[in-house]
């Protein structure tokens, strides 16, 4: 039954038309990548705005009831009157031109450079060293968006079995041991013994990275970054908190969005894709994600999974 569950909020997320389930009560339990790009006021557990229900100039809702275990819930398709798939088609390209954008700077740093490095009396191998540090980030930015593109286009299955958390969060926090301590950050680890999470061993670990990653770039000087998972209730949790700098609570659900930075972030060398690339991977194993601040006043951010029947 869990598998199913899974599979059945895979299709949901993935489809390339507005797609949204919806509770007795009217709340969103899971929507379609699709809707929440061009709908406003989607959010995973909230009511969804009544008007998007009605027929309008713009859109017909097809409503499917139906029951699971007893429970009353509704599959809502929103078709619309002219161009969903122009639309859709225009949101890749935005896409597309976003990618463009962010490769554009890195190039042009890497020009100056070059031009610097004609200038009389240039100390050459630092040149070098800084033109190395910017093919690095374009190739981490190639790198993730090729992977993200992976994901979306269904090649790679995220959640194929499980895979015991503890092995690969130890092995992710000691690789990154020593970036850690040039930056002044102690990463801990506590994983409860023997829980396993609904996904492969490839993607999980790319989750850890990724969350350390964003810690590391993020969290400042003398913060302590957590990584920790555990069974609570019905769900699995992965969640990393750091007690570092925070984000401002306005803009912790934008921290999923592609190429999305906080004003503090912009200056750092990070491809904007980490989060992003955790949620999507989280989200098509059947969970959810979520960024809050932290008791200490840093970044936590949770990974949900649901439970095996």
């Amino acid at each position: 039954m869990a598998i199913a569950a899974a599979r059945g909020r895979f299709l949901v997320e993935e489809s390339p038309e507005i797609v949204l389930v919806l509770d007795a009560e009217g709340n969103v339990l899971a929507a379609s990548r699709r809707a929440r790009d061009v709908l406003h006021g989607v959010i995973e557990g909230h009511p969804i705005p009544p008007e998007l229900l009605h027929e309008d100039a713009e859109r017909v809702p097809v409503v499917i009831p139906y029951a699971v275990e007893g429970r009353q819930e509704r599959l809502v398709y929103l078709s619309s009157r002219s161009g969903e798939l122009a639309a859709y088609e225009e949101l890749r390209a935005g896409f597309t031109a976003a990618v463009s954008h962010e490769l554009r700077t890195p190039l042009a740093r890497i020009l100056v450079l070059l031009e610097t490095a004609e200038l009389p009396g240039t100390d050459a191998r630092t040149v070098i060293e800084q033109a190395r540090a910017e093919v690095v980030q374009i190739g981490e930015l190639i790198d993730d968006v090729l992977f993200l593109s992976e994901l979306e286009t269904g090649r790679e299955v995220v959640s194929l079995g499980t895979t015991p958390a503890c092995p690969v969060l130890h092995e992710v926090a000691g690789e990154a041991r020593d970036r850690a301590a040039r930056a002044g950050i102690e990463v801990v680890v506590e994983c409860e013994t023997g829980l396993e999470l609904p996904l492969r061993q490839r993607m999980l670990r790319v989750i850890a990275e990724n969350l350390v990653e964003n810690a590391l770039r993020y969290a400042g000087e003398g913060a302590t970054f957590a990584l920790r998972a555990r069974r609570w209730g019905g769900e699995l949790l992965l969640v990393a908190a750091d007690n570092g700098t925070g984000v401002p609570d306005d803009e912790l659900p934008r921290l999923f969005e592609r190429f999305y930075r906080t004003d503090r972030a912009r200056s750092s060398r990070g491809t904007g894709l980490g989060l992003a690339i955790v949620k999507h991977i989280v989200v098509s194993a059947g969970g959810s994600v979520e960024a809050s601040r932290s008791p200490e006043g840093g970044l936590t951010v949770t990974c949900r999974f649901p439970a095996a029947a």
